[in-house]
């Protein structure tokens, strides 16, 4: 297996701290996880070459094995939750389940499970206490799921991409998106850096010393115009 920027180098869950609205209803899901019925996307777009891409928010019971799968793995040391039981990761799911300011959810690309993305407001993280947090700040965490074949041209960035788009159209009032990864994770740090974020402050947080990193909504959206307008990336 070949991992791209983010294969091996997730970020952790936020346990330490203290459900969206939706669209039509999905076709059923496949792969780990899609028992049950159909889940509501809170986001979903066709993207050109690509598929259809969907965000559905983590089902802590349904998606556990799932889940257990992905955070126990070598490549996603910096997760945080390699040594971690079944039940634990049900219960971590659970407790962010709970939080009005914490959110996780999965992205479907075709149906199929290919990525966690977690989101959390600063001012109620940890993180907040670490540097200035300003109006319109908004935490994010990113892991892709195991490679299912060889690497595909564009593949992190249109995941990411798509997930941005529906945190900033979500709410207007997003300003800033925030990341910290941990100081050591190289390549999650170039990869955000290649999409646009600016390096921040490193900041000691509880397990972990972490690097700020910062993407403004203008940043964003000018990338998206231009990026619409071209060929999709060349680096997975």
């Amino acid at each position: 297996m070949t991992p791209d920027d983010f294969r091996d180098t997730g970020e952790p869950a936020r346990t330490d701290a203290p459900r969206p609205g939706a669209s039509a209803a999905t076709p059923a899901e496949s792969g780990p996880g899609a028992g049950g019925p159909p889940r509501t996307p809170v986001h979903e777009r066709h993207v050109d070459g690509f598929g259809t891409v969907r965000v559905v928010p983590v089902d802590p019971a349904r998606d556990t094995d799932l889940l257990h799968d992905w955070v126990t793995r070598d490549r996603a040391r910096f997760w945080g939750m390699r040594e971690h039981s079944r039940e634990q990761v049900r219960e971590i799911y659970e407790f962010l389940d709970s939080l009005p300011t914490h959110h996780a959810y999965l992205i479907h690309r075709d149906g199929r499970p290919v990525a966690l993305f977690q989101t959390y407001e600063p001012s109620a993280d940890p993180v907040g206490d670490c540097y200035d947090v300003q109006p319109g700040d908004f935490g994010l965490h990113l892991m892709i799921g195991p490679a299912d074949g060889a690497p595909e041209p564009g593949f992190t960035d249109t995941l990411l991409s798509v997930f941005l788009d529906h945190l900033l159209a979500e709410d207007p009032h997003r300003r800033r998106i925030v990341a910290e990864p941990d100081a050591r994770n190289a390549k999650a740090i170039e990869r955000l850096r290649r999409t646009g974020f600016e390096l921040g402050p490193e900041i000691e947080l509880p397990g972990k010393r972490a690097r700020m990193l910062f993407l403004e909504r203008g940043t964003h959206l000018a990338r998206v115009r231009t990026s619409r307008s071209g060929p999709r990336p060349s680096s997975r």
